[in-house]
């Protein structure tokens, strides 16, 4: 801000400057005939008083408007009240009428104005009706039964909370470790939009504390609607499906210990197996070798035909407690000792075996454990599945090191074991993420899901020999996950990334694909990342695709070709608009490769002055089991608040991370230091080369969990980059996370790797300003991890800020408290200014 100050000395005095004067010349004494000399004197003095007034006054206005004021701050706190409710016609729930040729739905025109559409699916012909029709259909999702912690972190998404009881309620925000975070009350017949992230959990209760319904945030923008008896969730709908991360496939029979034809009994005596006659109750040990240690386990595989059962032998693993005191207990004075079961990286595991059995001659029959020495699994548990026909069973094994994942077959009368799928890797297999497995019984063949390619996709195999007989999917795009698969007519549906070239390889289609790998047909074309909704008959499709900067766009297409039958709704966000709301710039850097295309997300402040120059923060999580960088459309993206403090905000998906083809993942292997750092710099660099508000020379950074890891890696290693860093519950050292996680991307046995990649190691580097933060009572990353980084940090003699909060969990940058400490450091930190928020 310029100011332009021009005074002329000795003028003559005109309104409030000569009603001054004549109040000085009073004071002194001095009449209008006194001398000149006297009055100009007077008069200087009164000019020097009126610039001295003038400029702090001026400087007064320029600092209410200072980046990081108390302005600023009482804007972001108000921006979700500010911008919810404010788009309009973003949201299609069809209610299908009989016959599915036409429905039906109801679009929100204004905050408490709406419309009634009659759509024929056939020709796309469109009618505004005066009400609701009767005897329809409705997808709506309903909400959850049973309270629960989150269970995964997935895409932006909100709920939009509607009260329609008679008084008011509270809503809660379930940790990933349980506890309930209030997000406030809501009054009877109002509503409020909520960010959350798409499986994460929300409870509602009412206000004697009893919860009225669960809900989940679903990777579409959705409504929560409050009643006194049933809560629907709006706008998702679809059957879910099998997801890449899960095992898929047909369920298996549980394991019994009757057997189908109801004549035998097994059972566990002395860690052993005793088979039971159930007519007569006569007894006969099968094993006399089991001991506490290396014990039979009572669940037990029966074959259809009863001729014999497989039970599982597992050898013990280790115990590893973690303990903590609780200091601050809710219901004594006094802390607590908290301990709980917790593995880490190295740790001994528990060994499962199958073991066979024929039941007519009771004996054990031996099978060879050379497919499955080391397998990684921490309860014990094996996939075990027999065959209709009674010839052999199989299970998964997940080899310890995460680079051999197999579908072992055992022969029944032999005991002989063989591999049906070998699938090998000299750096990680995915198995936590890519991983799906559909056995097709009928035709003797099963789906697998595998990057050998460099690419996720799907292998059909001939489940009797292993040969596979084909790819169905192919090319340089991936299979995000498998919706259903029509064995009738050989048919899967699936979600994919970067199949439709020229978009971010991060937006979601929808697909078709026959099993021979025929007939590969799009459902969804816009540019946007889609989710679907069927018709109950599965003839039509309700597409809806948003982007960052893009509202909700909606198409009815059919599912025989894909082809679009009429756009239902384009969202209206005119009064999002007016109130100031900034889209997000999407915006693609090369990575260090000098080829690959890196994405990602600048945020701005709504006030952005395109003449200023602000400070960079860069909000990272470079975990390689997913990506991070919003995709989707929400009126209240999570980082504007931090933006709204006078700083641009920026979000990119580094190498290393998952989702893009195979090479693009394996940088993390064995190397999750790296945090795709290179590419990150790089993309900050190129984003300020073309916008000059970008300053560079003060840089932040934060994340949570390992985000919080990445976070403080980024001022370790690249120092002379970040100059500040917000390090939320980090793990640290990678050594002292859970097992499953670490391993997968670290490898086993535990190496050097872990050493030289922890931030206690490379603790003594530290550059610039670090606040690190930690909740007491996390149980997802053990709170020691950032205890013995402070210890580090103070061995090597570093200035730090540290915060622990008593009873909090793992993330306490996302509490009210938390969030604000990070603000008003990041405002300390990069713009050398006392927070202005009290």
């Amino acid at each position: 801000m310029k100011f332009g100050l021009f005074l002329t000395v000795g003028r003559a005095e005109s309104g409030a400057e000569a009603t001054a004067l004549q109040t000085l010349r009073a004071s002194r004494g001095v009449g209008s005939s006194a001398p000149a000399f006297g009055v100009r004197s007077l008069q200087r003095r009164f000019s020097y008083a009126l610039i001295v007034s003038v400029m702090l006054a001026l400087l007064t206005v320029h600092d209410s408007n200072a980046q990081g004021s108390k302005a600023d701050y009482e804007r972001s706190a108000g921006l979700s009240r500010q911008f919810s409710g404010k788009v309009f016609r973003d949201r299609v729930q069809a209610n299908w009428l009989p016959g599915n040729t036409s429905f039906w739905y109801e679009v929100k025109t204004a905050r408490e104005a709406s419309e009634f559409i009659w759509i024929n699916a056939l020709t796309g012909e469109r009618k505004q009706l005066d009400r609701a029709p009767e005897n329809s259909t409705t997808n709506s999702a309903t909400a959850g039964e049973t309270p629960r912690a989150s269970r995964r972190t997935g895409a932006d998404t909100s709920l939009t909370f509607i009260n329609r009881t008679p008084a008011e309620v509270e809503l809660f925000w379930l940790t990933t470790d349980g506890p309930r975070q209030s997000y406030g009350k809501l009054a009877p017949g109002a509503q409020r939009e909520q960010h959350t992230f798409a499986g994460h959990a929300w409870v509602v209760t009412d206000a004697a504390g009893q919860t009225l319904a669960s809900f989940e945030g679903q990777e579409k923008a959705s409504d929560a609607i409050i009643t006194t008896n049933a809560i629907a969730t709006t706008g998702t709908g679809r059957p879910r499906g099998n997801r890449a991360g899960g095992a898929g496939g047909t369920p298996r029979p549980p394991a019994r210990d009757t057997s189908p034809d109801g004549k035998w009994r097994a059972l566990i005596k002395d860690f052993n197996v005793v088979l039971k006659e159930v007519s007569s109750g006569e007894e006969a040990a099968l094993t006399k070798d089991g001991t506490e240690d290396d014990a039979y386990r009572d669940r037990f595989y029966w074959s259809p035909d009863s001729k014999h059962v497989v039970a599982v032998r597992v050898e013990k693993g280790q115990e590893h407690k973690v303990s903590f005191v609780e200091s601050s207990p809710k219901d004594q004075v006094q802390p607590k000792l908290v301990t709980f079961e917790y593995l880490k990286p190295g740790d001994k595991l528990p060994h499962p075996r199958p073991a066979l059995f024929d039941v007519a001659v009771k004996k054990q029959i031996p099978v060879s454990d050379a497919l499955f020495p080391n397998p990684f699994t921490e309860s014990g548990s094996m996939d075990i599945r027999w065959a209709k026909d009674s010839s052999r069973f199989t299970f998964r094994h997940n080899q310890r090191g995460h680079q051999v994942l197999r579908i072992v077959a055992v022969d029944a009368k032999t005991g002989q074991a063989r591999a049906i799928v070998d699938e090998q890797s000299p750096t990680f297999i995915d198995y936590s993420g890519k991983n799906f497995l559909e056995w097709l019984d009928d035709t003797g063949e099963l789906i697998w899901m595998s990057e050998r390619d460099g690419w996720n996709h799907l292998y059909l195999y001939d489940a009797k020999t292993g040969r596979v007989k084909n790819q169905i999917t192919k090319g340089e795009w991936v299979v995000r996950s498998v919706d259903r698969v029509d064995k009738e007519k050989r048919q899967i549906w699936f979600r994919a990334g970067g199949i439709v070239p020229g978009q971010d390889p991060y937006f979601i289609h929808y697909a078709r694909v026959n099993f021979d790998g025929s007939s590969l047909t799009l459902l969804t074309e816009g540019y946007g990342s889609h989710t679907l909704e069927f018709s109950p008959d599965r003839q039509f499709i309700i597409d809806s695709y948003t982007r960052v900067d893009m509202p909700a766009v909606t198409e009815l297409r059919r599912v025989e070709d894909g082809k679009l039958v009429t756009k239902l709704e384009t969202a209206e966000m005119r009064a999002l608009l007016k109130e100031g709301w900034r889209a997000p710039e999407r915006f693609v850097a090369k990575a260090r490769d000098g080829k690959t295309d890196i994405y990602g997300v600048i945020v701005r402040p709504t006030n952005f002055d395109p003449a200023k120059k602000y400070p960079v923060i860069e909000n990272i999580y470079a975990g390689p089991q997913g990506a991070f960088t919003p995709k989707t459309f929400s009126a209240m993206p999570r980082m504007q608040e931090l933006a709204e403090l006078g700083f641009i905000v920026v979000q990119m998906d580094g190498l290393g991370t998952s989702l893009r083809s195979k090479k693009f993942h394996d940088v993390c292997w064995k190397n999750l230091g790296d945090a795709g750092f290179p590419d990150r710099v790089l993309w900050i660099k190129a984003a300020a080369a073309k916008r000059p508000e970008m300053d560079l020379t003060r840089v932040g950074i934060y994340g949570t969990s390992a985000g919080g890891q990445n976070a403080l890696g980024g001022l370790l290693t690249h120092g002379d980059f970040y100059k500040a860093g917000v390090s939320d519950c980090g793990c640290h050292d990678n050594r002292m996370d859970k097992i499953w996680w670490n391993e997968q991307w670290m490898g086993w046995p535990v190496d050097k790797h872990y050493d030289e990649q922890s931030n206690v190691t490379l603790a003594k580097n530290l550059q610039g300003k670090l606040l690190l933060m930690v909740g007491e009572m996390d149980k997802n990353v053990d709170p020691a991890s950032t205890t013995q980084v402070v210890n580090a940090l103070i061995k090597a003699n570093k200035d730090f800020e540290y915060l622990v909060v008593p009873g909090a969990g793992h993330g306490v940058a996302g509490s009210p408290y938390g969030k604000r400490r990070l603000h008003d450091f990041f405002v300390r930190a990069l713009h050398g200014k006392e927070p202005r928020w009290n």
